[in-house]
Parts: C-alpha cells; sequence; structure tokens
C-alpha cells in the first residue's frame, strides 16, 4: 500500500493557510470602530496613547531626514500659533493628541505631513510659497484632518492585516504574492480616500477658526504648480489630481459655511 503523502501534506497546509486567513478576517472585523470625529467605521488597532508615542518616537528622525527643523524660531512661531488657533477652535482640542507644529529646513521638496498622534510638519520649501496665513491654515488644517482622521492608525491595521493573510496564502496555496498585491492597491485606492476627507475636515476646522476655507484652494494650485506638466495620472498616484481635490473642497466650503 502505497501513502499519498504529497496529498496529505498539501491538505495540511491548505487547513493551516485557511485557518490563519480566518483569523485574520475575525481580527480584523473584532477591530471596527465607529471614528468619533469623522463618523467613519474603520478597522483600529492602536490606541490614542499608542499613537501619541509612536508619533513623538518619530518625530526626531522625520525631521532629521528633511534636514531638522528652520533655524527662526520667529517662523517656527507663527508656525504653532497658526496650528494652535486651528486646534483649539475646533472637535481637535476634544481628541486629547498631543498637536506639535514644526516648520522643517528643507528647501527642495514641497510637502507636508503628519504622524499619529498629533506631530505635524510643513517644509520650508512649501511653507515660502504660501502667500498668507489663511494658507498656512489650510495645510495644517489638512494634516491635523489626518490626524484626527486616524488614517496612520487605520494603515497600520490594514498592513497587519495583509501580512497575516499573506501569511495564509503563501502557507495554502503559494499565492503570497497574490495577495500582497491586492493589499498594496488596497491600501493605495485608501490613500486618495484620506486625503480628500482630510481636506474635508481641513475645511471645517479652517471654518471653526475664522480663516477662509477659500484659501485652501490656492494651496492645492500651489501643488498643481509644482507637479508640473508631467504630473502622474490620478490612477497611478496615491493622492487625488489637485482639480479632483479643488471640486471636492468647494462642495465641503458649500456644506458646513449654510
Amino acid at each position: 500500500m502505497i501513502l499519498n503523502r504529497g496529498g496529505s501534506k498539501f491538505k495540511i497546509r491548505l487547513l493551516i493557510g485557511i485557518a490563519i486567513v480566518a483569523f485574520a478576517y475575525l481580527k480584523k472585523c473584532s477591530q471596527s470602530e465607529v471614528n468619533p470625529y469623522t463618523g467613519k467605521s474603520q478597522s483600529i488597532s492602536l490606541s490614542p496613547q499608542q499613537e501619541i508615542a509612536i508619533g513623538l518616537q518619530q518625530a526626531p528622525i522625520m525631521a532629521q531626514q528633511h534636514g531638522g527643523l528652520y533655524p527662526n524660531q520667529q517662523l517656527q512661531d507663527f508656525v504653532d500659533k497658526v496650528g494652535k488657533k486651528l486646534v483649539d477652535n475646533s472637535i481637535a482640542k476634544k481628541s486629547n493628541y498631543k498637536y506639535e507644529f514644526h516648520l522643517l529646513k528643507d528647501e527642495r521638496t514641497i510637502n507636508a505631513f503628519a504622524l499619529p498622534g498629533g506631530q505635524i510638519f510643513i517644509t520650508y520649501a512649501l511653507f515660502s510659497k504660501l502667500k498668507n496665513e489663511d494658507q498656512l491654515a489650510g495645510v495644517l488644517g489638512h494634516e491635523i484632518g489626518h490626524v484626527l482622521g486616524k488614517h496612520s492608525n487605520e494603515r497600520i491595521t490594514d498592513a497587519n492585516f495583509w501580512k497575516l493573510l499573506t501569511m495564509g496564502a503563501s502557507v495554502g496555496a503559494d499565492l503570497g504574492d497574490l495577495a500582497n498585491g491586492i493589499g498594496q492597491k488596497t491600501l493605495l485606492k485608501n490613500g486618495r480616500g484620506d486625503e480628500l476627507e482630510s481636506d474635508e475636515i481641513g475645511v471645517k476646522l479652517m471654518i471653526d477658526a475664522s480663516y477662509n476655507p477659500e484659501h485652501l484652494i490656492g494651496v492645492m494650485e500651489i501643488l498643481k504648480a509644482a507637479a508640473g506638466p508631467n504630473r502622474i495620472p490620478e490612477f497611478q498616484s496615491s493622492h487625488p489630481d489637485p482639480e479632483n481635490r479643488i471640486e471636492k473642497i468647494k462642495e465641503a466650503i458649500r456644506r458646513y459655511q449654510k
């Protein structure tokens, strides 16, 4: 009698793979909760305290990668003042995140970004192109939107889910690369949604802090000009096209100014 050992091993691998995939799915479902600041249901695995800790840990590293802080305390104080005004006059104040605003020395990279828990950065390259305080408020309001939207938290949770799913697919049927590819596409799509949601939150924060939200459109024009005529098509990018963002911003302004 000849035993089909190869077939038995495959069945065992398949069962283990299915079990891992099922565990990943159930874990993701158990992490679903409604974001109190956006009303959106999200899969969240980090507590606010963990978000703050990650942000504080990574902030010096991110600053160093952009040449450190811009060596002008007056401008640093100005950025901090605008950020504080946005936080103190909006739902951001109720979040208990530790908001800190940093002007980076980088004079080449036009960018602004936020770490989980409230660490927010803007490069001098972008800051120097802004025309007024309201535009700065638009940039910082957008980044506060990422914090309130818990976008980093959601991405970390999704990444962990896809790691487990990839492990299960690899064990079960050598489909790890396929599962991982699907995961990356999903995260890319969510990135566009994050940007649009942050624009909307930014509009609301600007209005609450008595800034003119129309100036956020001017920021989009700056980003559009910086990208140039050969900018990447929206479907290939993790960020929506500035033109699309402008239309969504106008919709948000009409909604919140009623």
